[in-house]
């Protein structure tokens, strides 16, 4: 009867550990202000501090240009908030053009996340929007989306920008990281015909996935309890379950083709996430794996192929470039 007692002891004692953990890995990772950009940094295992002249060079040109603050309610009656660039450098002509929606990583928000690579889209002629994802930069919500929730953001800024732009605005989606999962997950909903491509960088398959990958690999860790502990709280507090959407399946229900981009040294979301969502996909696609560029390092470890990727994927999804007013 005593070894029994000890037993249950123990038993309780591991399940109050189990409780802990969870509760403390859910806080860290799910929540607003718990979850750090500088924890996420250090994760990626990328070195920015190289790039920073270079960011700071096209923060000047992008910051001169016209840009908006704008707004949407978002299905579940957030405040979500975007910066917008009509465009630079081409006559405006209202519903004639190309445009970009942009969407950022982990703990980042969208105008600091995309500030180089608005360079870029603005003097080819796109009109760029830059959301901040729900629970990010200017947006509201206090629970972290994964892009489970920010699919669902995204196809209300598509709207947007089609009501903003005109009926014949021709769209791209690009995404990085989180924001490359968000993209590959809207692949899966019925999009408007204006969404013409779709280009995933560094895009993992699922929240529950990605943090088992680096709780094993990362921290050494059993990814159990914490993670069926979080997808149970996640359900409760946050509404979706850690793997029930899923980037894998969605892919097999797109018609928009999709262009994936991955780094070949990425720890943080391994670049076997990107060719097993690949293997999936079901759409017209494309691959460009960067060679030694770790996790969103791709555009700046080899900008002149992830530039050639990008013509040649718009040039044949996209129509003849402008601006929208």
């Amino acid at each position: 009867m005593g070894a029994l007692k000890k037993l249950l002891a123990a038993a309780g004692v591991l399940a109050a550990a189990g409780i802990g953990e969870t509760v403390y890995f859910y806080n860290r990772t799910m929540k607003r202000g718990n979850a750090k950009t500088e924890r996420t940094t250090k994760m990626s295992g990328t070195d920015w501090e190289q790039y920073f002249p270079l960011m700071e060079k096209r923060k000047e040109f992008v910051l001169a240009q016209a840009h908006k603050d704008v707004y949407i309610k978002s299905f579940d009656g957030l405040r979500l908030h975007a910066t917008y660039f009509a465009g630079v450098g081409q006559e405006e002509v209202p519903g004639t053009g190309k445009a970009v929606i942009c969407f950022h990583g982990y703990t980042g928000e969208g105008l600091s996340n995309y500030i180089a690579m608005t360079d870029y889209f603005l003097k080819q002629g796109y009109a760029v929007l830059l959301p901040d994802a729900r629970a990010h930069g200017g947006s509201e919500g206090e629970y972290i989306g994964f892009g489970c929730l920010d699919r669902k953001d995204a196809l209300g800024w598509i709207h947007w920008l089609i009501q903003e732009c005109g009926e014949d605005i021709s769209i791209l989606l690009h995404g990085t990281s989180m924001g490359g999962a968000t993209v590959l997950m809207t692949s899966g909903l019925e999009l408007p015909d204006n969404v013409k491509g779709i280009v995933s960088d560094c895009g993992f398959t699922s929240p529950k996935e990605v943090f088992t990958h680096v709780l094993n690999h990362m921290y050494h860790l059993p990814a159990f309890p914490a993670i069926q502990g979080a997808d149970v709280l996640n359900r409760k507090l946050a509404g979706y379950g850690m793997d029930e959407c899923n980037a894998k399946y969605e892919v097999r229900k797109a018609t928009v083709p999709i262009l994936f981009i991955h780094g070949s040294a990425d720890t943080f979301v391994p670049c076997s996430m990107c060719n097993e969502i690949y293997d999936n996909c079901a759409s017209p696609k494309r691959k460009l794996i960067v060679e030694g560029a770790a996790h969103a390092e791709s555009y700046y470890k080899d900008m002149a192929a992830y530039e050639k990727a990008l013509s040649e994927f718009a040039s044949e999804v996209l129509r003849e470039p402008g601006v929208c007013a």
